[in-house]
């Protein structure tokens, strides 16, 4: 959901992005990964398949929505080789997939977007089964509401086994709800829209209409788009000061 061309120390200077350029300086960065596009409306589904799976999208079942027993997870082979394995955030395949990946976890969101205010979460269930009737609503922003769940793991854990963590935001997806605070540090009059800005595609091959028309109308105003990069640049900053 977030391009790399939205954090600061890959080339970005108008965004404030300073815990996750701190990843850049001290972990690693795949500069050379690409995500390819997808399917279907969405790209968020088949690009957490891929990133999981290591596949490519061709290699996916289907959009990736299921990942099947033969199609095998990082989380997985770590979980194999003795790992304990904790998801906080949103898992947008299958619960089988996310039975055989997880050992324990916590607000879990099986979904694909939705009110960053209000996301509804599972405690983990050890039978994978996750029903309806046992999620809860958030009480916080969901940024706030992932990080918190992995700084409680990360303090609390006690076992002499290492471990593997997937904090999985929803941010930036839409909507692009992020506090008042973090919008206030992006004036839309002084975004730079990007060389290639233009009001509609200059083609059509019958799959442009299909999930961005939702956010705004065809054509685009220079005035519409800045509005939505800085909400875009605002809950991306949002969700890195949850980071720090």
């Amino acid at each position: 959901d977030q391009r790399f061309d939205t954090i600061r120390s890959l080339g970005n200077k108008h965004i404030v992005t300073p815990h996750i350029d701190s990843l850049v300086h001290n972990g690693t960065t795949f500069t050379n990964a690409y995500i390819m596009g997808s399917m279907s409306g969405a790209v968020c589904v088949p690009s957490r398949a891929m990133l999981m799976s290591g596949r490519t999208l061709f290699g996916l079942e289907g959009t990736g929505k299921t990942i099947p027993e033969e199609h095998l997870t990082l989380p997985e082979v770590l979980r194999k080789a003795g790992y304990t394995t904790f998801h906080t955030g949103k898992w947008h395949q299958d619960k089988k997939s996310f039975a055989r990946c997880f050992s324990t976890g916590t607000n879990i969101f099986f979904g694909g977007m939705g009110n960053h205010w209000n996301v509804p979460v599972n405690n983990f269930d050890a039978t994978g089964s996750y029903p309806r009737n046992q999620r809860y609503k958030g009480d916080k922003h969901s940024s706030e509401l992932f990080s918190d769940a992995a700084v409680r793991f990360l303090r609390d854990y006690k076992d002499d086994k290492p471990f593997f963590v997937y904090v999985a935001y929803t941010a930036p997806h839409d909507p692009r709800q992020a506090p008042e605070k973090y919008r206030q540090m992006y004036n839309p009059e002084k975004i730079v829209l990007p060389k290639n800005f233009l009001p509609e595609h200059p083609f059509d091959n019958g799959e442009m209409k299909i999930r961005d028309e939702k956010l705004a109308p065809w054509p685009r105003t220079p005035k519409e788009i800045r509005r939505h990069i800085a909400d875009y640049y605002a809950i991306i900053t949002h969700m890195d000061a949850q980071m720090g």
